[in-house]
Parts: structure tokens; sequence; C-alpha cells
């Protein structure tokens, strides 16, 4: 499925054109809660969940101490705008 223009927000997205662009950004899905995603990166990794209007981004172990990091992010951001702020990491 071809992705809308970056900088169209992602909630003008279909479900499985979201899905690609994770996909494309070496997200994997949760087989057993669809709604998550895992992605590993060579200096962090984190769980991102589609949740009604926004996605959350779990930053695994990249705080002080070892803590996660907890963001959300709304849809109504373009997807260039998710791309630099979810996948340049924590």
């Amino acid at each position: 499925m071809a992705l809308p223009p970056a900088d169209t927000p992602l909630y003008n997205h279909p479900l499985p054109a979201i899905e690609d662009w994770l996909r494309t950004n070496g997200c994997q899905q949760d087989e057993a809660d669809l709604h998550c995603w895992h992605v590993k990166k060579q200096n962090w990794q984190a769980e991102l969940h589609l949740e009604v209007d926004s996605i959350t981004v779990r930053y695994i172990g990249a705080g002080e101490g070892g803590r996660d990091i907890q963001r959300s992010f709304k849809y109504s951001l373009s997807r260039r705008d998710l791309d630099e702020v979810v996948f340049a990491g924590p």
C-alpha cells in the first residue's frame, strides 16, 4: 500500500498504511497483542502502542537508573514529525 505524503497527519492514514510504515521502520507486531509493536535499534529498544488517539512509546531501560521512558504522540502529528520524534530514540 502506498503511503500518503509524509506531511499528512497520521489520523489520515488507513491502518494498513500505518502498519506498513511501522514495518518499514523495523517494527514487529506483537502476535498476541496486535496494537503493540516492538522495535530494536542499535542503541535503544521500544514498545509502541497504537491507542485510540495517539501512539504511546515506551523506551525500555533508557532513563536514569535503567528506568523506562514513556512518551505519547497524537495522531494529529504528521508521519514525518512522528518519524523524527519516535525513531530518533529516547
